[in-house]
């Protein structure tokens, strides 16, 4: 009985910590920023990736965001929702196809709305290369990419706004001064002028920056830029926004803690 008690309390110490249900929940009044990046089913014999949030599971975040009364706004509407209770915007990175065929029926279904941070180099570009060489499987390289026909429809629909996430998705730390504006900045006048759209958001590239990059989009015309840091943020902080991940490797309660508290646990 000893022993099925301390297996018992081991088993309860790791789950609250891998969950934190006890973590205080968050303000409702705190828009959250959803962190998207693939609607899609894992890769058969690969390693699950939380880059990869499934079909199905994409389906219950967006009825529990409905069911529960939340407001679906776009980044370009986040100004004008600060301190309005139950508000989410869904975010997506890169510009993958599934976002077209997948994500799309289901945010129509469900009356909701998102903004796609697109790379405008995105057909063959395996980024991730950049951040570490040994990410080499070329298995991001493979993944379809959104052709601009299939953004031009998501734009047309009404339920999508692009924003920008580079030319290349470089690795900033090894990218020059000169370089990085050039990315960040030519990205929104070739966003704008290929698509008739108007792009004011940015997203860092794999989430890492500096005071230097965030002094490039403070000085641009770009009204707020988001992170991969995970919890809410304030207009205070409108250019080092935080976003809520949302992970394939998650189950459906792992989600709704993170909606609640802004992580899943600690472990």
């Amino acid at each position: 009985m000893i022993i099925i008690a301390i297996i018992l309390d081991i088993f309860i110490i790791l789950f609250s910590l891998k969950y934190a249900w006890w973590y205080p929940n968050l303000n409702k009044n705190k828009t959250r920023i959803m962190m998207y990046h693939m609607v899609s089913d894992q890769l058969d014999g690969k390693k699950k990736s939380g880059l990869r949030v499934s079909p199905e599971m994409f389906e219950k975040h967006l009825k529990y965001f409905s069911d529960n009364g939340w407001k679906f706004i776009k980044m370009s509407e986040l100004k004008d929702y600060a301190n309005v209770p139950k508000v989410v915007a869904i975010t997506f990175d890169d510009g993958y196809l599934d976002n077209y065929t997948h994500a799309m029926p289901l945010l129509k279904k469900y009356n909701a709305c998102a903004t796609l941070y697109l790379v405008i180099d995105r057909h063959n570009n395996d980024w991730s290369v950049k951040k570490n060489p040994k990410h080499n499987s070329g298995v991001l390289a493979e993944e379809k990419k959104l052709s601009d026909s299939n953004i031009q429809e998501m734009l047309d629909s009404g339920l999508f706004e692009l924003g920008g996430h580079t030319i290349t998705h470089p690795y900033l730390p090894n990218t020059s001064l000169k370089d990085k504006e050039f990315e960040m900045l030519e990205c929104k006048k070739i966003l704008e002028e290929t698509f008739n759209t108007k792009v004011e958001s940015f997203a860092y590239p794999f989430g890492i920056y500096n005071k230097e990059d965030v002094d490039i989009i403070r000085n641009s015309s770009y009204d707020s830029a988001v992170t991969t840091r995970e919890g809410t943020s304030d207009l205070k902080s409108k250019y080092e926004l935080k976003r809520i991940k949302a992970s394939g490797k998650d189950n459906f309660f792992a989600f709704k803690l993170r909606v609640q508290k802004g992580f899943r646990g600690f472990i």
